[in-house]
């Protein structure tokens, strides 16, 4: 019995996942680097409205 349970990747396979490995390795670089400049510019969020309470003694209610 051999050591491993899945045999080695040959050929196209193993240039395929070598360039999806690349693919992603460039997706998450881009990725913090936009994050990490909209930390450093202070960039927030925009704040949601303060909540408004509604009251009813039943019917519909139609929400802004």
């Amino acid at each position: 019995m051999s050591g491993r349970a899945v045999p080695k990747a040959k050929g196209l396979r193993r240039i395929e996942r070598w360039l999806v490995g690349l693919a992603m390795a460039v997706v998450a670089f881009v990725l913090e680097k936009v994050v990490m400049r909209s930390v450093r510019n202070g960039e927030t969020p925009k704040a949601e409205p303060p909540p408004t309470t509604v009251t009813s003694r039943g019917g519909e209610v139609d929400l802004p």
